[in-house]
């Protein structure tokens, strides 16, 4: 039997794209995974594709904009669950594609940080107690080489051209979320990384990205499951390290 039946996790913006292929490749792992979706009735839609494979999945309303939602959310996992052991921070926007630094509103850059920082350190100050409580935990924080300070300061990076400036910064942020409580989590067997999906055939990724979906999921699936003793407060991309 594997190891990972009793495991529970959570992956943000779980009923499209990314998130709805990290779920499923954790399913197949035999992982009871909770969809968080800001919308249930999509949120049901995705679940209900994942149960007409055999998988263990339970849809469950979570707007990573809204403080309430997000602690109503752990509420009921710890109703109806018990406990937690894997957190995918995986919702997230980009709002500034080709928007300069000059330009970039106080309301993107505000409406940004919302949902790709804060919802996503607010949901490691709630769940982490509940991986404590068994011992056991894996987070990943679905960041991006555009938030590397050594890319944005290369000028001949491959991603120069991008501008993008409010996302750069909450995934830089983001980032220095992995890093500091990495830092607190020493000695523990909770691992907290950040991970690189690379350019993705997502609806934020357009059909030009080199990468399908099932790629972009390998390196979170990875880190959502590594074995104890595993890297920690690390920066992935194609699992290996990413440059700060």
């Amino acid at each position: 039997m594997s190891n990972n039946v009793s495991k529970i996790a959570l992956v943000t913006g779980a009923n499209k794209g990314l998130g709805f292929e990290i779920s499923k490749q954790l399913a197949k792992q035999e992982i009871q995974v909770i969809l968080g979706a800001r919308d249930i009735a999509k949120g049901q839609e995705a679940a209900d594709k994942l149960k007409q494979q055999g998988l263990d999945v339970y849809p469950l309303t979570l707007d990573i904009n809204n403080v309430e939602s997000i602690q109503s959310a752990v509420n009921t996992i710890k109703e109806k669950f018990g406990t937690l052991h894997i957190l995918v921070n995986n919702a997230g926007v980009m709002l500034d594609w080709t928007t300069s630094v000059f330009d970039i509103t106080l309301d993107t850059l505000t409406q940004t940080l919302q949902t790709n920082l804060y919802g996503a350190f607010q949901l490691c100050q709630l769940c982490i107690p509940l991986m404590k409580a068994s011992g056991y935990g894996r987070i990943v924080n679905m960041s991006s080489t555009l938030g590397s300070l050594t890319d944005m300061s290369d000028p001949n990076s491959h991603y120069d051209g991008v501008q993008s400036p409010s996302y750069r910064l909450s995934k830089t942020a983001l980032n220095a979320v992995t890093a500091l409580f990495a830092r607190e989590l020493r000695g523990t067997n909770i691992l907290i990384n950040s991970a690189c999906p690379g350019w993705v055939q997502t609806d934020m990724g357009s059909e030009a990205a080199p990468l399908s979906i099932e790629q972009g999921a390998d390196t979170p699936v990875w880190l959502a499951t590594l074995p104890d003793g595993g890297p920690n407060g690390g920066f992935f991309n194609s699992r290996k390290p990413v440059a700060w």
